[in-house]
C-alpha cells in the first residue's frame, strides 16, 4: 500500500517521539472504557507498549475488549500484550525497562509522582480502583509512587490516574530532550518499522497479543 508523502511524514513524526523504554501495566483492569482511555493517553505521550496483566484467576477467561470510539484507533499503533503470569510479564518488560514502579497509597511512604525520575527506562503499574495492585505485583516493583490529593476521597479513576502520571512523565522527558529524535536513531527506525508493519498487514489493532 503506497503512502502519500504527507502520511509518511505523520508516521515519521510519531516514530521520532515514540518512547521505546516506557511502558504501562494495568493489573486486573478489565473495563473496556478504562483500558481504551488509558491506551489513548499512552499513544498521545508516546508510550511503547501497554501490558494487561490479569493475576485474578476469575479474570483469566475474560475477553479483553476495547471500544472503537474511546480508543480512537490508538490501539492500532501500539503493542498491547495480555499476561496472566506476573513473573513472565515483568521478565519481558525488563528487556526494555530497567525500573518498574507501582502505584499504592497503602505502601510504606510512597514517593509523590512529582518527586520521581521518569526519564529512566521505566514501566508504570496501575491497579483497579477497588483493590489497587496486588501484594504479589507490589513486591516485584522497584518502588512505589502516589498522586498527592487534597480532597476527602483519596482515589482517582484508573484512566485519570494514569493520564495525570503520564503527562508528568511527558513533562520530564520533554525537559530532558527525549522527544524528537533524529530520523536515523535506532529507536526511531524501530518504531517506524512497526508502524509500516501494521499498515502492510492491515491490522486494525483489535487483537491483543497473548503471552500468558
Amino acid at each position: 500500500m503506497a503512502l502519500t508523502p504527507q502520511r509518511e511524514q505523520v508516521l515519521l513524526s510519531a516514530a521520532r517521539n515514540r518512547q521505546m523504554d516506557l511502558a504501562v501495566v494495568l493489573e486486573n483492569v478489565h473495563d473496556p472504557h478504562n483500558i481504551s482511555a488509558v491506551l489513548r493517553t499512552c499513544d498521545a505521550v508516546g508510550v511503547y507498549a501497554l501490558y494487561i496483566l490479569l493475576t485474578d484467576p476469575e479474570m483469566h477467561r475474560k475477553k479483553i475488549r476495547m471500544g472503537k470510539r474511546s480508543s480512537a484507533g490508538a490501539r492500532k499503533w501500539m503493542h498491547v500484550f495480555r499476561y496472566h503470569d506476573a513473573n513472565k510479564c515483568f521478565h519481558d518488560i525488563r528487556q526494555r525497562c530497567t525500573w518498574i514502579y507501582g502505584t499504592g497509597l497503602d505502601r510504606e511512604e510512597p514517593s509523590s509522582f512529582l518527586e520521581m525520575d521518569f526519564t529512566v527506562p521505566c514501566a508504570l503499574v496501575f491497579g483497579n480502583e477497588k483493590d489497587g495492585i496486588s501484594s504479589e505485583v507490589s513486591a516485584m516493583c522497584d518502588g512505589h509512587f502516589m498522586i498527592p490529593q487534597k480532597g476527602m476521597v483519596q482515589s482517582l479513576n484508573i484512566s485519570v490516574a494514569c493520564g495525570v502520571t503520564l503527562f508528568e512523565v511527558y513533562r520530564q522527558r520533554v525537559r530532558a530532550d527525549m522527544y524528537g529524535r533524529a530520523e536515523d536513531a535506532p529507536q526511531t527506525q524501530e518504531a517506524l518499522r512497526f508502524f509500516h508493519e501494521r499498515i502492510s498487514s492491515g491490522a486494525t489493532g483489535r487483537a491483543v497479543e497473548e503471552r500468558f
